[in-house]
């Protein structure tokens, strides 16, 4: 069948020129190329000696004449032949021809020749373009591979076959299908289709797939792009192959340390930053999970999370541990290494044998491979892998993490274990830092709270309500302070105190002066002499050798002491007498308390401000006020209303504003207080002290004077038993006229002037015996031959609490009987007299 050749084919590209020679050798036709390639026209070539049209000029002008080779005597010999013919064009020469003489025979037997032409330049070009390609396509390191129109394999070179692992000769006629996985051939399939339809491009295709003799599977990209003909037309694909599965390898480890370097980056931003041992551990396993791992755990060693510092069994890992934290990105029970459900908050032990307690013990990781399960429904039969990695923080081992993975994740590599082991170090610093600020935090509490007084401090002719709020909630620590001090005769002292500065320091200075204060109190001193005390007091602090206003330095000179040592504090104190209904008040630089008379606006006492504690040489002022019944003192410190957001004189007002309505619950009226104000702040501590005075009632009081006579001791113990039966305490009738004899004994015997005998009923029975004497009475142990001595020793025996001070006018002997109950009967003076002997 007959075809007509498209353009573009071989042909086009060498320019064959054909003539042919008659049986007398001469040139019979001459064909239109002939004429191109030679330009010599038929009408000069047809019937012309072949060896004049192709001669030299010269040798056409009879110089010389060379025989043509393939012609005898009377034409064409019937020889084939192939030779350089050289040729000119006007006169010139042009080139050398390549002419292929083929033997031929006309009709009546004689011998003809038809001749074949090619330009020898354009031959060696077509020669050297296809060396040139050969070169490429057999000796390039990538995989050449030539697809026909049929998406058929039709040549494929030599690296080709060595990355597909089969030889070059077995690919001819394949399809994708033949050395291909299913899924990866369709995908090489419709690339081909695609790039042979559109003629695009397409670059670096990903195609996966084993090679025969290897186990491991390896990775090409492939490149695809059409080829044409010298006419445009679409005779296959070419593809380009390499082996990336180095390539791949490399890119997987170097995506692996970028992603370990952002989960370590992730980790140092994310855990540590609550100084809460729980709180930290759940931390690192929202890092680790599920960037990391599948499922993971953390256990802590259950004696250091209550506090002790090296619980038994630590160092072999059989210490109990207490699960405290879990996650995981899969269903399932909490399991540890062994595959046993634990759940958090439980305390454990592991087996000594087991690999988490070689882990503790060891402070190695341990890398525990999983295992099969009899029946595959149980969550350990789908975990493959489990790294247990004891938490290691300042050389001791503080618990243990656990991370595992399931199948179908990829198994841990050295790198992922060194990135557990880092991932633990850096959770197991700041857990360890969060068990040593729970400790401290825990000590410094404790001395807080030792410093302060009870919830609900009781005192007579008083309701109190405190609060405390300190400025910094994480530690609760600060030099703020309150007190309520219970005084002979049923007085109180109230105390509101400020150390300046902030943290332990404070707290601990704090501390000193409030023990001081506690102090010069039980000596029933006058608040102004109670801060006089308590200043010399608080100028020594800090100082080695305790007080001590300057040093010496150079050349003798007196220079001022460090500041960074000086203990600064403000302090108000007050003393109500519940009998007078007068509170007596001093002032060292603090805001002075708040007064609310019943129906009339809150108010600040008028009281001399005095210098701070700890600045010396300033004498302290007091004021003695008359306070009715239902009455509102209100003490507290200047982190109230005190803030960055609004000046003083505002904080104060609004404090006022606040106990409009003092009539209400003492408690409700201090949260209304903390709510109207602005108390979160944080700036500073908060204390506030309020007080309600009721006093005692009349009724309550017994007040008598007697004259310094002999007969004035069986009187007090007449008034006195009247007294008591009238309140109808019979029980401590007995007791109390003993006491009293004593009291008013040694008053007569020791004391000056008029006595004085005074009861008063609260909580307790207060007895008080007041003369003019300056010498205060002093207990001692009498001999067993002494006939006297025993009197104050009787008085300690048979009361709660007893002792002296002085007055302004000689001193007073008091004692304090507990009210019988069922519970505490009344002293037996009985017992109590025959124990003294």
């Amino acid at each position: 069948m007959w075809q007509n050749s498209p353009p573009g084919s071989l042909y086009d590209h060498i320019r064959v020129a054909s003539f042919s020679l008659g049986t007398d050798g001469r040139i019979e036709q001459w064909s239109t190329r002939a004429a191109e390639l030679f330009g010599i026209t038929a009408r000069q070539a047809v019937g012309r000696d072949p060896q004049e049209v192709f001669a030299p000029l010269d040798a056409r002008r009879g110089r010389h004449r060379a025989e043509a080779p393939f012609l005898g005597e009377g034409g064409p010999d019937g020889r084939a032949w192939t030779g350089l013919v050289p040729y000119q064009r006007d006169g010139r020469q042009q080139g050398l021809a390549e002419i292929y003489v083929m033997p031929s025979e006309d009709g009546r037997g004689g011998r003809a020749a038809l001749c074949v032409a090619v330009d020898v330049r354009a031959l060696r070009g077509i020669e050297t373009d296809i060396a040139a390609s050969e070169a490429v396509f057999g000796q390039s390191p990538l995989g050449f591979f030539f697809f026909g129109t049929d998406l058929t394999l039709l040549r494929v070179n030599e690296s080709f076959a060595q990355t597909f692992g089969r030889p070059a000769e077995w690919h001819r006629g394949r399809t994708p299908h033949d050395f291909l996985p299913r899924q990866e051939a369709e995908r090489l399939t419709a690339a081909l289709r695609q790039v042979l339809d559109s003629g695009k491009p397409v670059s670096d295709i990903q195609l996966v797939g084993p090679v025969p003799g290897r186990s491991e599977r390896r990775r090409w990209s492939v490149s695809l792009y059409r080829l044409h003909s010298g006419s445009g037309r679409p005779i296959g694909v070419a593809a380009i192959a390499t082996d990336v599965t180095g390539r791949r390898r490399a890119e997987r480890e170097a995506a692996g340390v970028r992603r370990n370097l952002a989960l370590l980056n992730e980790a140092g931003a994310r855990i540590g930053n609550s100084l809460d041992l729980e709180t930290t551990a759940r931390e690192l396993l929202a890092v680790a999970v599920p960037q990391f791992c599948d499922l993971a755990s953390v256990d802590l060693y259950q004696g250091l999370l209550v506090g002790d510092e090296a619980p038994p069994g630590l160092a072999d890992g059989s210490a109990e541990l207490r699960r405290v934290a879990y996650s995981s990105a899969v269903t399932g029970a909490p399991v540890d290494a062994d595959y046993k459900p634990i759940q958090v908050g439980e305390v454990h032990r592991y087996p000594f044998h087991s690999p988490c307690a070689q882990a503790l013990r060891t402070a190695h990781v341990q890398v525990v491979p999983g295992r099969e399960g009899e029946d595959g429904a149980e969550l350990g039969a789908a975990v493959h892998s489990t790294l247990a990695v004891p938490m290691v923080a300042r050389d001791m081992v503080v618990g243990l993490a656990q991370f595992s993975r399931t199948k179908g994740s990829e198994p841990f590599g050295e790198r992922d274990t060194a990135l557990a082991v880092e991932l633990a170090a850096r959770a197991a610093v700041c857990i360890d830092n969060a068990r040593l600020y729970r400790r401290e935090h825990e000590r410094a509490l404790i001395l807080q709270r030792s410093m302060l007084p009870p919830g609900d401090p009781e005192a007579a002719g008083i309701d109190i309500a405190c609060r405390y709020l300190p400025g910094n909630a994480a530690t609760e620590v600060g030099g703020d302070w309150f007190d309520v001090i219970e005084l002979p005769g049923h007085r109180t002292a109230l105390v509101v105190g400020d150390v300046m500065g902030r943290g332990l320091r404070a707290a601990v200075a704090m501390g000193e002066l409030r023990t001081a204060v506690r102090t010069l109190a039980m000596l029933d001193l006058e608040p102004a002499e109670v801060l006089s005390a308590l200043d010399e007091i608080a100028h020594g602090l800090g100082r080695p050798g305790g007080k001590q206003s300057a040093s010496r330095g150079v050349r003798g000179s007196v220079r001022p002491a460090d500041l960074s040592e000086v203990y600064l504090a403000t302090c108000v104190y007050a003393v109500y007498d519940p009998v007078t209904r007068r509170c007596t008040v001093a002032n060292a630089g603090h805001l002075p308390p708040v007064l609310v008379e019943v129906g009339e606006p809150a108010m600040l006492l008028e009281v001399p401000p005095g210098m701070p504690l700890g600045v010396g040489g300033e004498p302290f002022e007091e004021t003695e006020i008359e306070l009715p019944d239902g009455a509102l003192l209100a003490l507290y410190t200047d982190g109230l209303v005190e803030s960055r957001d609004h000046p003083l004189d505002e904080g104060l007002q609004a404090f006022r504003e606040a106990l409009t309505d003092p009539g209400r619950p003492l408690e409700d009226v201090c949260d209304h207080v903390l709510t109207a104000l602005d108390t979160h702040h944080g700036e500073d501590d908060i204390a506030l002290l309020m007080a309600r005075l009721r006093g005692l009632k009349p009724g309550c009081v017994g007040d008598w004077t007697l004259p310094p006579e002999p007969r004035s001791v069986a009187q007090a113990r007449e008034l006195a038993r009247e007294q008591l039966e009238t309140w109808g305490l019979t029980d401590l009738v007995d007791t109390t006229e003993l006491l009293v004899s004593e009291l008013v004994t040694n008053a007569l015997r020791y004391g000056e002037g008029e006595i004085r005998l005074r009861l008063l009923l609260d909580r307790t029975l207060v007895c008080e015996v007041w003369d003019g004497g300056l010498v205060q009475p002093r207990r001692r142990r009498a001999r067993d031959t002494d006939e006297g001595g025993r009197g104050l020793q009787l008085v300690g025996l048979l009361s709660a609490a007893w002792g002296s001070r002085r007055t302004p006018h000689g001193k007073t002997v008091w004692f304090e009987l507990s009210l019988p109950d069922a519970d505490s009967p009344a002293p037996d003076a009985v017992e109590a007299l025959l124990s003294l002997y």
